[in-house]
């Protein structure tokens, strides 16, 4: 006995298949566009008063008037068959279900070898599958001069309640979503945007302004660790492994720190990265390898699969989680515990060592088999607080320095060092707190050498912190005009 679903209840259903927000339906569509080949696909996304209006135009190869109805097939593709390995389908449930996350109606317009063609679903006309089929002069109507001279396709979103909250949305946090829209794709299509996937060159625009991509990895810079490459087979699929060490925040601009870390930080970024064709799957997890700590924040994995692999890693239908296999746990285990130790060592080896020539702030004494630490009192920057010109102010530094010195907490140092010496680092700071700290410091230490920038330079330069986070230090010198030629 044949019982099909209700259409209406299925496919308000579809509404809800996935996970998805504004940048991972959009990422549906681009998906569909990059399968078709398309070179620019120009996104705009329209407040309209309350009343969004979303369309992503691609110059791909276009389908044909029985293409584009099949494309509008709910389930069009089975999910178990063999398909291109450059395909970033699965389901056939991606440009229905990413656009309903959004929208009620969904219009699509397509351009083949000179031929317009046009096709629609109405959630609010959808009694017995019926799918609305536009004519000749609708689909001049709507479609973007684009596609009356090229090969392409343009899809259209409106009557968009769930992407307008029901019409609460406000045009400020309407605003905010498309800027966080643009880095998620910015993020997710990097290498197609980057130019690192051969033989297809690609460019995303969002309302006119170009989407430039953005590498997790920061693997051009110079002090970005690019460790090496591992390949291992699952059912005779190749899965290619490529672990990064990201550079310390010493060694990066302000800018570029914060873009790397994101909005939720470095701590909820580390991890691995997968890919599957190039495209970003899931990134900033450890499969519950590891945890998310201090001393990892710099790891950054990434692992490319194949498509033919998706039942393995168990890849959602918004494509926005996978699962680790089982066979791949215990290899990957191994990569992360060797990589958290390499990336500890980058966050130790910034501490002020005492064997430099540059002025650190604690002195190693060892005499008549003793050994103690002290305060360096001619440290540049102590020095100038113990020469304030208030005697009170003076005198309550050197009690506080007494007590620090005094209170060294020897046995317990001396307890991590032998029992757990990869975890112990020195405290860490971010650069915005590194960049308020140099700032309170320098019209001190500028007062020290008289108000002479060549000479504030240099200490600097031989002064910890200063000098091992020396990048930073001559930004903020450089944005006061605190330089001189002189300084070497």
């Amino acid at each position: 006995m044949s019982n099909p679903p209700d259409a209406a209840s299925l496919m308000t259903s579809a509404r809800s298949f996935g996970n998805y927000d504004l940048p991972s339906a959009l990422a549906d569509l681009i998906d569909n566009s990059i399968k078709a080949r398309a070179r620019n696909i120009r996104i705009t996304c329209l407040y309209q008063s309350g009343s969004p209006a979303i369309r992503v135009l691609d110059d791909g190869y276009g389908m044909s008037r029985s293409e584009l109805h099949a494309a509008m097939r709910p389930a069009s593709t089975n999910p178990a068959e063999e398909r291109s390995p450059d395909d970033l389908g699965r389901f056939g449930w991606g440009l229905k279900s990413a656009s309903f996350s959004q929208c009620k109606k969904l219009t699509v317009i397509s351009s083949k070898d000179g031929v317009l063609s046009g096709a629609e679903w109405d959630l609010d006309e959808i009694s017995n599958w019926k799918m609305g089929v536009l004519t000749d002069r609708e689909v001049k109507g709507l479609a973007s001069d684009e596609l009356s001279t090229s090969a392409g396709t343009e899809i259209i979103w409106s009557k968009c309640d769930r992407l307008s909250e029901h019409g609460s949305l406000s045009a400020a946090e309407f605003n905010d979503l498309v800027v966080y829209a643009r880095d998620r794709i910015a993020l997710v299509y990097h290498r197609y945007l980057g130019g690192a996937v051969r033989g297809h060159s690609l460019k995303i625009f969002l309302n006119d302004q170009e989407i430039k991509g953005y590498d997790p990895f920061y693997s051009d810079h110079r002090a970005t660790q690019q460790l090496e490459t591992e390949e291992v087979r699952i059912e005779g699929k190749r899965v290619r492994i490529q672990p990064f060490i990201l550079p310390h925040y010493s060694k990066v601009t302000l800018s570029e720190y914060d873009r790397l870390g994101g909005e939720e930080g470095f701590l909820k970024n580390q991890g691995f990265y997968v890919y599957r064709n190039h495209r970003l799957i899931i990134n900033g997890t450890w499969f519950r390898l590891a945890k998310h700590g201090e001393l990892s924040q710099l790891v950054r994995i990434s692992v490319d699969i194949p498509n033919s692999l998706d039942s393995i890693w168990k890849i959602t239908i918004d494509k926005g989680d996978a699962q680790l296999p089982a066979v791949l746990r215990n290899r990957l285990k191994g990569i992360v515990d060797g990589l958290k130790k390499r990336s500890s060592k980058v966050f130790r080896s910034k501490g002020g060592r005492l064997d430099r020539d540059e002025s650190t702030v604690w002195q190693r004494h060892a005499k008549n088999g003793e050994i103690h630490y002290s305060i360096n009192r001619e440290h540049p920057l102590i020095a100038a607080f113990l020469s304030v010109d208030d005697e009170e102010t003076r005198s309550a530094a050197k009690a506080v320095i007494e007590v620090i010195e005094q209170s060294f907490p020897v046995i317990a140092f001396s307890e991590d060092v032998n029992r757990r010496p990869l975890e112990i680092r020195q405290t860490e700071t971010n650069p915005r707190a590194f960049r308020d700290q140099v700032e309170t410091a320098l019209p001190l230490m500028l007062h020290e050498v008289e108000g002479d920038f060549a000479r504030l330079s240099d200490l600097l330069r031989h002064t910890e912190p200063y000098s091992s986070n020396w990048a930073a230090v001559e930004e903020i010198l450089k944005e006061k005009g605190w330089t001189s030629a002189r300084a070497r």
